[in-house]
This record gives C-alpha cells, structure tokens and sequence, in this order.
C-alpha cells in the first residue's frame, strides 16, 4: 500500500470534476475511515475488560455495591455490549485518524500553507473532543448517576440497573459531551471560510445561548437540571471564546481590512 497517497490530499487542478469522481473520492473517503474504525475496534477488543471496568467506575462511586447490581438480561449480552465499548473505544482512538480523512475529502482545494492547518486543526479537535469526554466521565457522570440512583430510593424502588441499559446510558453520555466540545472548531471553521465573523458571533449571542441550551436538552441523555446545566454552562464559554478566537483567525484572512 502507498501510505503516502493514503494520507495525502487529492488533487485539484481541473475547474470542474466528473460527478463520478466525486462519487470515488467519496468511496475511498469511506474505506480509509472505515478501515481505521474496524482496526482500532480490534484492538480495543483486547481491552473489552479495562473499558468494562472504566465504564463501570463511576456507579461504584455511587454505591459500593452497584456492580454486584448490574444484570445482564441477555444470553449474548458479554459479547454484545464488549462490541458496543470496542466500538466507542475504537472511534475515540481513531477520532484525530477520522477526522483528517474528512478533511481530506471536503478541502481537497486548499493551499499548501492551509493544508499545514489540518494537523493543528486535528489535534485541537481530538484535545476538545477529549476534554468534553474528562469533563462527563470526572465532572458530570458521576452527579447523574447519584440523581437517579436516590431518586429511584425516593420512589421506593431498588435501583438494579441492566448492564445494557447502563453502558449505553453511559457511553451515549459521555460521546455526547464530547461531541458537543467540538463547537469552537466548527465555529472557527466557518469563521475561516467567510460564513461567519465575529461580529455575527457578538451580535447573535443572546440566539446562540438559546440555541445552546435547546441542544444542550436534546443531546444530554438525561433529564434532570443539574446535568442540562452542566451541559449548557460550557458550551456557552466555549461560544464566548469562540468569539475571541474569531477575531484571530479572521486576521490572516482579512489582513486589508482595518479596523
């Protein structure tokens, strides 16, 4: 295999391209990321009982004895769900790997200067990304679990959770957070591309902490206040810093304009 084309942008120099080039750049888009995905599931797979373990911490804080409590329900349940963290596990490995692939397929035409961005840019995202992970998992998980666990007693009820119900409740929070980090990246993006400036930013604020907060509802996978708080809070900094950022980056790209 040519390891260099594998990571190399394609080229660019014909004004307009057949649709059915598009549709192959597509494909190869596809098979790189998928490759990288299956592989780095095989490998967490040798890790199923770590990531089983790490998933399960925080009910342990919760209560000592939550994991005697967790049930498995299912015949093939051990397999399935070490499928479903192999594959959580996988995409996080593989994230910054995932993320260059698509920006190969949807910059192909940058210069050579911007294209020297899309590593920086890879790793701040795989570092966002990260952080959202930290902050659910350390922060917000553990606060969650301890809300339901109570409010569960306070309805008279044993609070036995299945192992499904529990690791996709987790993992789904925690990607979900990690997912929502992402939003300086994206907003830096546009930015960069003349959708957006930072003017935009400042004057639409008060639609954008409301837009937040309407995510923020969506997106958690938990009711209660305090984690919608959690949620929201955060991504309203990041917003703010957004628009410090912003005027940054528009610098290089405005550099007659004055101010």
């Amino acid at each position: 295999m040519d390891y260099g084309k594998f990571f190399s942008f394609r080229e660019t120099d014909e004004e307009s391209r057949p649709f059915l080039e598009h549709v192959d750049d597509l494909r190869r888009m596809v098979i790189k990321i998928a490759l990288t995905l299956v592989l780095a599931m095989v490998g967490s797979f040798f890790f199923r009982g770590f990531l089983a373990a790490f998933i399960q911490k925080p009910l342990l804080l919760v209560d000592p004895q939550g994991a005697g409590s967790l049930q498995s329900l299912g015949v093939a349940d051990s397999m399935t769900i070490s499928m479903d963290l192999c594959f959580y596990a996988g995409f996080i490995i593989s994230f910054p790997l995932l993320l260059f692939f698509l920006g190969e397929f949807l910059f192909p035409a940058l210069q050579k200067a911007e294209k020297r961005l899309i590593i920086p840019v890879t790793a701040a995202s795989f570092f966002l990304f990260i952080l959202g992970v930290s902050f659910s998992y350390y922060v917000v998980l553990p606060g969650t679990l301890a809300f339901f666990f109570q409010d569960a007693k306070a309805m008279h009820w044993v609070p036995t959770w299945t192992v499904r119900d529990y690791y996709s409740f987790t993992t789904q929070f925690l990607i979900a957070f990690g997912i929502a980090f992402e939003m300086p990246i994206v907003v830096l993006i546009l930015v960069r591309l003349g959708f957006l400036t930072s003017e935009i930013l400042r004057k639409k604020r008060s639609i954008a902490i409301i837009t937040i907060f309407t995510v923020a509802a969506f997106i958690t996978p938990s009711p209660d206040l305090m984690t919608y708080l959690l949620m929201g809070v955060p991504m309203v900094l990041l917003y703010e810093t957004c628009i410090f950022l912003a005027r940054w980056v528009e610098k290089p790209a405005n550099p007659h304009i004055s101010h």
